[in-house]
């Protein structure tokens, strides 16, 4: 029952809204299955599925709202929400931002649902495990991995004539492989909609080609080097800028989009021409939701286009407030790049460091978006085109928007973390100490 149709939930949420005497009213009915495996020292420790299936109902008096939630589904338990919802509400002090809620919206379609991913079941996740655990065996190497699969749905609607649903499926992999004296380390992360697409074996034997070849990493000094980084690793730091295209930080001044006086650096150009980013939920790759969680419709939004700030995201209340358009943030993002994979660029640096993923990313300053954090799991010399050898994990000080800055070289997007993310060539980024880490 996790996974109800357009037509069952749309029965559950037009009851809820019968039920309501309030000025306003919207239900959120989401299911989930959800399943996964881990393992360790080349031992699997546990396995599970749940399934889960949960309403939330919001009820608005005015400018006072309550909400309440339940997984029940009868008749009175329904009815015995919505009057629990009213009640809180009506004991609500007023939202002075409140915003009433969307009528009923337009939205596109986004095909992230595959039957490949929604029919996993224990038989498969077992064989994925395996297929990753029994070529670190024979190399006597130890896998430590995670694998989860998640088929659901959502669906929003209320007294004004909203009506949303979709349905979508995720699979994720993760594996580090560490030799058996725990010098080297490898690590490779997969995530698609469509499981046909995962490979564990393939992509395990990407990290063991690493834990075998960062056996024995020579210590450089810290400083400022041209580096590649890898999707993952690049996508750890941009990331972390997406989160930060809010609106009204920037005119509040609290984000790197700020400046003095109430300005904001919309229209600016503050990265590198060839640097274009933009959210899609169309995308074939990374597709997304087509609606927001409060019903706003989410389409194609560029963020940066030729390293120019062209949107930025808003609530409902800011965007009214400033009178702009309410853009939801970015779930997922497309970073264009070129047709150059990670080994042309390597081919293609006199002298360098390819940094596979970072690790423990934390904020020093959010105005300007500096990040520290480690290296891990694989970071190697490079000289004349061609890996050298391991050199010790670095600690870094580095903000993506000067990263962006300065941009050698951009290769051919890959999907990493529901985005769409190019190896990257840097240069002067900023290392600042050795790390004993592996």
């Amino acid at each position: 029952m996790a996974i109800l149709s357009k037509e069952e939930a749309k029965k559950i949420i037009d009851k809820v809204l019968a039920f309501s005497k309030a000025d306003e009213i919207s239900a959120s009915l989401s299911g989930n299955r959800t399943g996964n495996i881990r393992y360790a020292r080349n031992s699997v420790s546990t396995s599970g599925e749940t399934n889960d299936l949960s309403l939330s109902v919001t009820a608005v008096f005015g400018k006072k709202s309550g909400t309440a939630t339940i997984n029940e589904f009868d008749d009175a338990s329904l009815e015995k929400t919505v009057r629990r919802a009213e009640e809180i509400a009506k004991l609500a002090p007023d939202n002075p931002e409140y915003v009433p809620m969307l009528g009923a919206q337009q939205y596109v379609s986004s095909n992230a649902f595959a039957d490949s991913t929604a029919g996993i079941d224990p038989e498969y996740r077992a064989k994925a495990a395996f297929g990753s655990i029994e070529p670190c065996s024979k190399k006597n190497l130890t896998a430590a991995g995670y694998m989860e699969d998640r088929s659901g749905f959502m669906a929003l609607g209320n007294n004004k004539g909203l009506f949303a649903y979709n349905k979508a499926t995720s699979v994720n992999f993760s594996v580090t492989v560490r030799t058996a004296d725990g010098t080297g380390s490898g690590f490779v992360l997969r995530d698609y909609n469509d499981a046909s697409k995962l490979n564990t074996s393939t992509a395990t034997e990407i990290a063991m080609q690493k834990a075998l070849a960062s056996v024995n990493a020579k210590a450089l000094e810290p400083g400022k080097y041209t580096v590649i980084l890898e999707p993952t690793a690049a996508n750890d730091l941009i990331m972390n800028m997406m989160r930060s295209m809010d609106g009204r930080s920037a005119d509040e001044g609290r984000s790197f989009l700020g400046k003095k006086g109430g300005q904001t650096r919309l229209g600016e150009k503050l990265l590198d021409e060839r640097v274009t980013i933009y959210s899609d939920p169309t995308n074939a790759e990374v597709p997304g939701s087509p609606f927001f969680v409060d019903g706003r419709p989410q389409e194609k939004v560029v963020w940066f286009e030729k390293g120019v700030v062209k949107n930025m995201s808003n609530s409902r209340f800011w965007a009214e407030k400033k009178g702009v358009k309410a853009i939801p943030p970015p779930e997922g993002f497309v970073f264009e790049g070129g047709n150059e994979s990670l080994a042309d660029l390597i081919k293609g640096t006199e002298k360098g460091i390819l940094v596979t993923r970072f690790w423990y990313i934390r904020s020093v300053d959010p105005q300007t978006l500096l990040y520290t954090g480690l290296t891990r799991d694989g970071t190697f010399y490079i000289e004349n085109g061609q890996i050298k050898y391991p050199v010790k994990n670095f600690r870094f000080n580095e903000s993506p928007v000067i990263m962006l800055n300065n941009v050698e070289a951009i290769g051919k997007p890959v999907r990493t973390n529901g985005s769409l993310i190019p190896p990257l060539k840097i240069r002067d980024f900023t290392f600042t100490s050795l790390s004993d880490a592996v």
